[in-house]
Order: structure tokens, then sequence, then C-alpha cells
């Protein structure tokens, strides 16, 4: 099995420093999934092979995505794909409709070359209240999409977000748009639940 994350900062790791100037290193949600799907598989007693690899790359937005998709997806024949994109596209102020347009396209590559799409929600944001609609609007095509295509849709944004507010919890997060090291283990955590736990359970 190779997992491929694909998407910018979110995927990356990055952190911002709590103090100094010194910034911390990056904590990928790969990282701490692979820790998982590895643990889960050792559980079943199965040779099953694992490879995941990040390609996040910071500041991208989804049509610098689109356009490394074959590079840096593809041409890796993996068997699954994860896609996190668009919060950068959000803050740039990009119509929601051309974002879902980017993700959509490569959605779609995906299912025809056979890989098992995991299509991530764009988590929320803390201290730009304004910045949480096209949030809200861009989840809701890429569920309704996942919806139709059959595709698995990893609510990230309820996951890492206060409910009463829609708003980025301070608990995932240090800046209010990157997360923390526990916020990226959350992150991990709910594609491992929602994406992984049940096709492994399978194998036993």
């Amino acid at each position: 099995m190779k997992i491929v994350g694909l998407g910018d900062s979110l995927t990356v790791g990055y952190l911002s420093p709590s103090t100094g100037l010194e910034w911390p290193p990056y904590q990928p949600y790969t990282r701490f999934l692979e820790e998982m799907i590895r643990d889960a598989i050792a559980r079943t007693r199965k040779g099953l092979r694992l490879h995941v690899v990040n390609k996040g790359l910071n500041d991208d937005l989804t049509e610098g995505m689109l356009n490394r998709f074959d590079r840096d997806v593809l041409h890796l024949s993996p068997s699954h794909v994860i896609i996190l994109g668009g919060t950068n596209d959000i803050g740039w102020g990009i119509p929601v409709a051309e974002i879902y347009s980017n993700l959509e396209e490569m959605y779609d590559r995906a299912i025809r070359h056979g890989l098992m799409l995991i299509a991530c929600a764009v988590p929320s944001i803390l201290g730009y209240d304004s910045l949480i609609p096209p949030r809200v609007r861009l989840n809701r095509m890429i569920y309704n999409y996942c919806e139709a295509k059959g595709a698995k849709y990893v609510d990230l944004f309820s996951a890492t977000a206060e409910t009463a507010t829609q708003r980025l919890s301070s608990k995932y997060s240090n800046d209010g748009l990157h997360l923390s090291a526990e916020g990226y283990r959350k992150v991990a955590e709910t594609i491992f639940k929602e994406a992984f736990l049940q096709f492994i359970e399978t194998l036993t």
C-alpha cells in the first residue's frame, strides 16, 4: 500500500514559532498517520507493506497542486491519495467555484487512474471570521462530490473546530491558520479513523 499526501503547508506540517525566532521542526500529519497504520497492520498479522509519501508544498494553491498532480501523484503509482488544499486560495480571495474546479479535476484524475481518493475538508481558521463561510461552502462541495462518486470524505473542519463558533480551536493551532503538533496529530487520527481503519480491519 502506497499513500501520497498532496497539499500545502498543512500537509508539510508547518508550525509557527510560539516564542523567539527559531522555527520548530515540521510535524507532518503523514508521519503520525503512517505510525497509526503500521500499528493497525501489525495487529492484523498480515505482511502488508506500507509506504507513505508527503508531497506538501508551503504556500501552494490548488492550481499549483493540479499542475504537479501527474508528477507528484500519478508518476508514483500510489494506491491511495489524500488531497488537502484550498486554504491558501481562500486567503488570496480566489472564488470558491475556481478552487473547487481545481480540486475536482484532481479528484477525477485520481479516480480515472484507479486510485483510492481521500478528499479532505479544509480546516477552519481563528481570528478571521470572514474566511470561515467560504470554507464551509467549499467543504460542502467536496462532500457532495464524494457522496456522488463514492469517494472518502474526511471532515477535518469539524474535527478541529469549536462546534459553537465554527472557529479553529486554539487547542489545535498557535497562529490561527497553521496547526500545532497536536493539531496535525488530530488530522492524522481523523484521516485514519474515517479512511483507513475499516479497510485495515477487513484484512483480519
